[in-house]
């Protein structure tokens, strides 16, 4: 099989420039065809571009660069192409004899263009690969912009989400299609310099406030609620939310609750702001809540986080996320709660986060997101199933799944209510953790997934703060997390006390 990139030369940019594109494991030929750019661009969109790259990407090369062309690059297509993937506004030549005509589109127009117009626009558009040659949609996704800097770096993740959907499409996986909102608003387009001189102002006012303040800085809340819970009213009202206290230099967040052998302990991500790599750490709760100190229960020498703990055949395992040791590790509890062992490896060779178990159906199917390329984190959900938590795992028909950051990166543990099972969901439409999604799964199986947001929730007077993005429950304890303003000097938050929402040095109550 040859691919064909159909690409505009006046605009070439390095995301283009490949000599192939792996589909399930192999090297298929990718050959470039260049056009005619069909429309004039704004004058000084490469400069800003390139402005953008020295303050904002700290002179790193993306995707979005302008690609110099040589003649390697320029040489015309050396053999019939069986796939064409149209870039460009203009439509492909129907009597092509390639088999199989793609074109992206974004938020439902093709170029380029139409991704830079949306993103202009305030928001990155929604992605849909369609067959020229009878207007099928063979996938539809809506990707995260939480790495997403600048106009240049919102083309790059997009294109690059894109490219991972053309990529599905042609290993022949059967692709599921969910109903996503195009962004509104997309009338209120701004001018590229005045939108670059706004993303430059904003990044510096984000550097400043970083030498201020710790970002994010997220802390676990907890409650102990006798009456109908998060999932049956589908918010956040009840009893009032505790803060976990923390020492105010490291950030507690992913609680994962359990009662194991008479005790319950809550255990979490540990992250030190000085040394920006997460532990595993744990506390005990009685029935008036925390007891005793936080004790670390598990560090790698990579980020740890998303403790998800699970009970089989008599005994605790834990999979914390290792997203940046691609892999996912399973650890034995030999002592509880603060000995691990490293038991097995589930899955390596694959950049996922927040792994999350159920079992249905006679079945175990992990939820992770799935990190494919250069894109966002939190935008693509795989699923891996397996008869026993050993494994073996396998891949489900349709990976990805679901392409959405509203909907698709795990948030806690999987539930059962009134017989139908619920999966948490981070809400990432404004930004990473921004808000909690509660989602009805309809369908589940090797083969086939379909799920339903039932309910949305975000920070409010229930849980002052500024995101939401993980709930669980053991018994009448639940935890959620969020995040909050932490100065990095303690001075600063003595002297301004009103600049800042911060717990007492014990828990303290919210609502």
């Amino acid at each position: 099989m040859i691919i064909e990139f159909r690409c505009e030369r006046e605009h070439a940019r390095r995301w283009m420039c490949r000599d192939a594109l792996s589909i399930d494991g192999r090297d298929v030929p990718v050959q470039i065809a260049w056009t005619a750019t069909a429309q004039a661009r704004p004058a000084g969109l490469d400069a800003l571009f390139e402005l953008e790259r020295l303050v904002l990407h700290r002179g790193k090369r993306c995707g979005a660069d302008k690609l110099k062309i040589v003649p390697d690059h320029t040489r015309p297509p050396t053999a019939p192409a069986d796939v064409i993937v149209n870039f460009t506004r203009a439509p492909s030549d129907p009597n092509t004899s390639a088999r199989l005509l793609l074109r992206p589109l974004f938020n439902g127009a093709a170029g380029e263009d139409a991704a830079l117009s949306a993103i202009l626009a305030g928001d990155l558009p929604v992605i849909e690969i369609i067959n020229e040659r009878d207007g099928s949609i063979l996938d539809r996704g809506h990707p995260s912009g939480e790495i997403a800097a600048g106009l240049s770096g919102g083309l790059d993740t997009v294109m690059a989400r894109t490219l991972s959907m053309v990529t599905a499409i042609l290993s022949g996986r059967p692709r599921i299609l969910p109903e996503l909102a195009r962004c509104a608003g997309q009338s209120i387009r701004r001018h590229p310099a005045g939108y670059v001189v706004r993303g430059l102002a904003a990044s510096i006012a984000r550097e400043i406030y970083r030498l201020c303040c710790y970002a994010p800085h997220w802390h676990v809340g907890w409650r102990f609620n006798q009456g109908a819970g998060v999932w049956n009213t589908g918010d956040l009202s009840g009893p009032g939310w505790n803060v976990l206290a923390d020492p105010g230099h490291r950030f507690y967040a992913d609680p994962f609750p359990v009662r194991w052998r008479g005790r319950t302990f809550v255990f979490f991500e540990d992250l030190d702001h000085r040394v920006g790599k997460g532990i595993i750490s744990a506390i005990e709760f009685d029935e008036m809540g925390p007891i005793g100190e936080v004790v670390p229960v598990l560090e790698e020498l990579w980020h740890l986080s998303y403790p998800f703990l699970i009970e089989d055949d008599g005994e605790l395992w834990m999979i914390p996320e290792s997203s940046t040791n691609r892999d996912v590790a399973l650890y034995k509890c030999v002592r509880f709660p603060d000995k691990w062992e490293r038991h097995a490896t589930l899955l390596s060779g694959i950049e996922l986060s927040d792994v999350t178990i159920t079992r249905h159906n006679g079945m175990n199917y992990l939820f992770a997101a799935w990190r494919d390329g250069t894109a966002g984190y939190s935008d693509s959900l795989a699923i891996f199933y397996a008869k026993s938590l050993l494994g073996p795992w396998l891949p489900h028909a349709s990976n990805p799944v679901l392409i959405d950051r509203a909907s698709a990166r795990p948030a806690g543990n999987f539930v059962t209510v009134n017989e139908t099972l619920w999966r948490p969901v981070q809400d990432c439409a404004g930004g990473y953790g921004a808000a909690l999604g509660l989602a009805e799964i309809v369908e589940l199986s090797p083969t086939t997934f379909k799920q339903i947001v039932r309910h949305t929730l975000g920070p409010g007077p229930a849980w002052p703060g500024r995101k939401l993005h993980t709930l669980n429950r053991c018994g009448q304890l639940e935890v959620i997390d969020g995040s909050r303003v932490q100065p990095r000097i303690r001075a600063f938050a003595s002297k301004f006390p009103s600049a800042v929402w911060s717990p007492r040095a014990s828990p303290s109550t919210v609502r």
